[in-house]
Order: C-alpha cells, then structure tokens, then sequence
C-alpha cells in the first residue's frame, strides 16, 4: 500500500503529525479516514474549524492554515507494527520537513508520536519546553485513533489549548 500525500505549504499555523497512515487512510488517500478516528470531530468541538470537515476534505483544510504529515508515511493497521528504523528515518525526515515550512505549532496527534521525534519521556499534554525546532511550538495532543479510551471530552479540552497558542479564534480565518 503507498503512502498518502503530506498536506504542506510554507506559513502553516498549524502542522498536525501522526504515527502513520491507517490502512483506510492508504485505501482512500486522505488522512484520519478510518470510520473510527475522532479526528476531525475532536477539531470541530476544540473549536479549530468552523464546522465539520470530513476525510476526503483534508486538502481543503490548508485554506485555514492547516497542514497534515506522519512520522512515518507508510501505512498500516497499529501504530505497533511500525518499526524502530521507520521511525529513526522518520525523525530526520520530520525534523527537516518542520524546518522547512516553519508552521507556528507542530501538533503531535499522540505522545508515542512526540516521544518517537523528540527522543524524550514523560511529557504532559499542551506545549512542550525546548521544541525541537526553533521558533516552533511543539504541541502534544492524544492520539484522535478509536483505539484510544480517553473521552472526547477530555481530548476536546486539551486540542483547544491550541487556540491560546496563537492568541486567536483559528477556525475564523
């Protein structure tokens, strides 16, 4: 299964990073489109968009200033199949992708996925201290998978952390 497109252009307000493709979102070419994934309603309740964008939609996202990537592009059933060379040749990828468009915030959609960039442990939610790029806001979020137990209230309330990171109403622009 190929890999699917990074949504990327320069001046990004916000950067969001997976693990990897679903294999739904390597069927379709869009990402978060497995059925499951919280993740486009997670951003509307958080209030990062004006309303409900769907997966096949994800291009147009890029209007608002939102771009999409993973650490690691192939896809697959569970972040646990990827290997730790994927994500060792990921990492420098990342990295020179997110010093390249420079977006404000990097939004890491889960902390395996921070942890596996960053190389650190423990961190919380929200803004991380010392991003690893300078200049950029390194954001971590919980994974939006349906395989992940939190409430979506829970994951609602740290995605709009978002918003005080940029000091504006972003779904508005």
């Amino acid at each position: 299964m190929e890999p699917i497109s990074d949504h990327l252009q320069e001046d990004l307000r916000i950067l969001f990073v997976g693990y990897n493709p679903s294999v739904r979102s390597g069927e379709t070419g869009h990402h978060y489109a497995n059925p499951n994934n919280r993740f486009y309603r997670i951003l509307f309740q958080a209030g990062l968009t004006p309303r409900l964008y769907k997966p096949q939609e994800d291009g147009d996202l890029l209007k608002l200033g939102y771009g999409f990537t993973n650490i690691v592009a192939r896809p697959s059933l569970t972040a646990a199949e990827i290997t730790s060379e994927e994500y060792r040749e990921g990492r420098l990828i990342l990295k020179e992708k997110i010093k390249a468009y420079r977006p404000s915030i990097v939004c890491f959609v889960g902390k395996g996925v921070y942890e596996q960039y960053s190389g650190r442990r423990g961190m919380s939610w929200g803004t991380q201290q010392d991003p690893m790029v300078e200049g950029v806001i390194d954001y971590v979020c919980p994974s939006s998978s349906g395989l992940v137990r939190m409430k979506l209230e829970e994951m609602v309330a740290i995605y709009s952390g978002i918003k005080k990171c940029i000091g504006t109403e972003l779904g508005n622009g």
